[in-house]
């Protein structure tokens, strides 16, 4: 039995912190590196390469990514307190490479991992009380009474739960426990139906029906695989008839669009999107090399919507809802490059693990990908940080090859 000291403590109490209140995720990520700190100086001390405690493309890739950012402070149009809070903001990102630096065996990473997952579940029950009329103390949410989020939005927690579907099915065969394919079965289903009929974000809808989809398609015959590019529309479908939440949200997004498309009207969720998209293009259309410089996207912004519609301006502060403008906006085309880089690297680093912590963490990367396309996922708070948390806690896997200690099961056989 590994010994608990401060280190595996506070990588278990930061595991299980992106499940409770943003003040409690910022305490932890304060600890972690200080932490992280204090091992790397350790390692020099005695003369050990720190190299080592960073295994794969990721690590390194965010580290430089985080010195170019910091770098494009120099040439940013915002303030200098825009900068510093956008880098912070990005600064979530070196969770990943401190992860890494202080778990140090497969063992650590599955208890993390269980930490990480029973944070979920407890977020999944308090919302399945909240719904059949149980009044939860914790619940501190805004939309608690009517979403049924309990510490986040309704959006952020649709897109965890639907993470936390894949990870309770892909990783299965990790759990002690006797019945663990029923039981795994239980909280899928549990999730799933939370996204789909009690949750109304539209992203949290991609995300589960894009991970059902792989996860069926991990499941199938070679022979049938090519069958895997309908899933998606076939069960979109089927949504669309038996699930209100699912339809509505897909009839405001059709109408919404098309009202915007004739009017230019912004006052609506996809039309407020597309403004905000179209004013960022405008933006990188200006700057496309190197971008407008971290912490400048409000600026840019409110100069395109003043510069294009005068009449309507009003100034606001905030995010484009789409990562990747995000990036293209601070950094240009190279900032783009680099944040695709990054996925391409989670991507590659998963290739070395485990057939069940490889799906669950390509999952987890899909889910990424897909939400960053309609929300900044990665640079908002409690989301970007459930993110960063669960691709290390997997990409910790591959520190060592061997299976993890005292697991009942072997993994399943790659198909």
């Amino acid at each position: 039995m590994t010994p608990i000291n401060f280190r595996t403590f506070l990588i278990y109490f930061s595991a299980v912190s992106v499940a409770l209140p943003i003040a409690v995720i910022s305490i932890s990520k304060i600890l972690l590196f200080l932490c992280a700190l204090a091992v790397i100086a350790n390692r020099w001390r005695h003369h050990r390469s720190s190299a080592a405690i960073l295994p794969g493309a990721t690590s390194p890739l965010i580290l430089l990514t985080f010195v170019i950012l910091a770098a494009s402070a120099l040439w940013s149009t915002g303030t200098t307190d825009e900068a510093l809070t956008s880098l912070t903001k990005h600064g979530k990102l070196l969770l990943i490479p401190i992860f890494l630096c202080l778990i140090r065996s497969r063992r650590e990473a599955l208890i993390a991992l269980a930490f990480f997952m029973g944070g979920q579940a407890f977020l999944l029950v308090s919302t399945w009380m909240m719904y059949i009329g149980i009044s939860l103390p914790w619940a501190i949410s805004k939309e608690a009474g009517v979403s049924y989020a309990v510490f986040s939005s309704y959006l952020d927690q649709s897109i965890m739960t639907a993470v936390l579907a894949a990870l309770c099915w892909h990783m299965r065969c990790y759990a002690p426990v006797r019945y663990r394919n029923p039981i795994a079965l239980i909280f899928v289903g549990l999730a799933l139906i939370c996204v789909f009929f009690i949750f109304q974000g539209r992203t949290g809808h991609v995300v589960a029906i894009a991970l059902i989809s792989l996860a069926i398609f991990w499941e199938m015959p070679r022979k049938f695989r090519g069958l895997v590019f309908a899933i998606p529309f076939v069960m979109a479908l089927l949504l669309v008839s038996i699930s209100d939440k699912v339809r509505h949200g897909f009839v405001e997004i059709s109408s919404s669009i098309e009202y915007f498309n004739k009017t230019g009207d912004i006052s609506t969720s996809s039309g407020t999107r597309l403004n905000l998209w179209h004013r960022s293009l405008q933006s990188i259309g200006e700057n496309p090399w190197l971008g407008t410089g971290v912490g400048s996207w409000n600026r840019e912004f409110n100069r395109q919507e003043a510069l294009h519609a005068p009449k309507t301006f009003v100034e606001i502060t905030g995010n484009p809802h789409q990562e990747y403008l995000l990036w293209g906006v601070e950094l240009g085309i190279l900032g783009l490059t680099l944040f695709c880089a990054m996925l391409l690297a989670l991507f590659r680093d998963s290739l070395r693990l485990e057939p069940p912590e490889r799906r669950a963490l390509q999952s987890i990367l899909t889910a990424l990908a897909l939400s960053c396309m309609f929300n900044c996922s990665l640079y908002d708070a409690l989301i970007g940080d459930f993110f960063c948390v669960a691709l290390a806690l997997l990409l910790a896997f591959s520190i060592h090859s061997a299976p993890p200690e005292h697991s009942t099961v072997s993994p399943t056989p790659s198909t």
